[in-house]
């Protein structure tokens, strides 16, 4: 079968067994977050959702169970944004983990802060999951094997990150661009992971998973999402995924062999665009020295704050 726009998680991993494969997937509570670990569990793996309302993933899981027969689904809580938080989840996993999917995020807020004074969205889309696959590493070298799978967004062509003010602390606030700065973020991560993690056979990939309607759309007005649409596509109609499709690049990538440090969409690899295209990924996502400079930063940030 040929993978594209239109496949599904379950697709991607039909005839493939994941028994005895342990996963993470942060935001697996809705969204698809929801269809990534539905997959992974129809495959077999034992799935851990790693959420920030324990009530919800527990309602989640137990449809998981339904609708697969697999048992071996776990909740975990777990706030991104919240330091502590992180370092618990870290501090109570025991064993070894094969794939840890980064998905959950927040999109275009209003203006908000952790109480280390980080912007809310790298703090949550980019230092939340850096600490929690940085603090997982020994798990993943201990599966021989790992798969660690960024969850970015074709908005990563918004903006780079911003070295000279991460935080808007001297810039004006602005939502999407701020959103952008995560997203690239997001790859950058991968970059650099995978470039220090794959001598121990650990393969880190981002993607953009599609236009799907969510909840993470949920700070933002549909008509701004629809103006920001004609601004990019033109006259070219907006093609929107379910979530079960827009799930399918994340298990691909989570399942995938031999690659690392690459940018996918519609389950294959993007190809390098001009900033502002909005399809494809922006040189400067890949751009090695900022990937460097990136996971540098972010060290020093969690270090800082532990």
């Amino acid at each position: 079968m040929t993978f594209g726009f239109d496949t599904t998680a379950a697709e991607v991993l039909d005839g493939v067994d994941l028994s005895g494969r342990r996963a993470v997937v942060t935001g697996g509570a809705s969204g698809i977050g929801v269809e990534t670990a539905r997959a992974l569990a129809g495959a077999g793996a034992e799935v851990t959702l790693a959420v920030r309302d324990p009530a919800a993933g527990g309602r989640t899981a137990a449809d998981i169970v339904d609708t697969t027969g697999n048992k071996g689904v776990h909740v975990a809580p777990l706030d991104l944004a919240g330091r502590a938080s992180v370092r618990a989840f870290v501090s109570g996993w025991d064993g070894p983990l094969h794939i840890l999917v980064n998905n959950a995020g927040v999109m275009a807020c209003p203006l908000g802060r952790t109480p280390e004074g980080w912007e809310l969205q790298f703090a949550t889309n980019h230092v939340g999951h850096f600490a929690l696959a940085t603090g997982l590493l020994p798990a993943l070298r201990a599966a021989d094997g790992a798969r660690v799978v960024a969850v970015s967004s074709s908005a990563h062509h918004y903006s780079p990150v911003v070295f000279d003010d991460i935080q808007y602390e001297r810039r004006e606030y602005e939502p999407w661009p701020a959103y952008g700065q995560s997203k690239t973020a997001n790859i950058l991560f991968a970059v650099e992971a995978d470039r220090r993690w794959s001598g121990d056979g650990i393969r880190v990939n981002a993607l953009h998973p599609g236009s799907i309607r969510t909840n993470l759309q949920r700070h933002v007005p549909r008509e701004e999402l629809d103006r920001m649409a004609k601004a990019a596509l033109g006259d070219r109609p907006r093609r929107f995924k379910t979530t079960e499709q827009g799930a399918a690049t994340s298990v691909l990538l989570a399942t995938v062999d031999g690659v690392g440090g690459r940018y996918f969409e519609d389950c294959a690899e993007a190809p390098v665009t001009e900033p502002g295209a909005f399809s494809g990924v922006a040189p400067y996502a890949l751009d090695p020295e900022a990937a460097e400079r990136l996971w540098a930063v972010t060290t020093s940030l969690v270090k800082e704050s532990s």
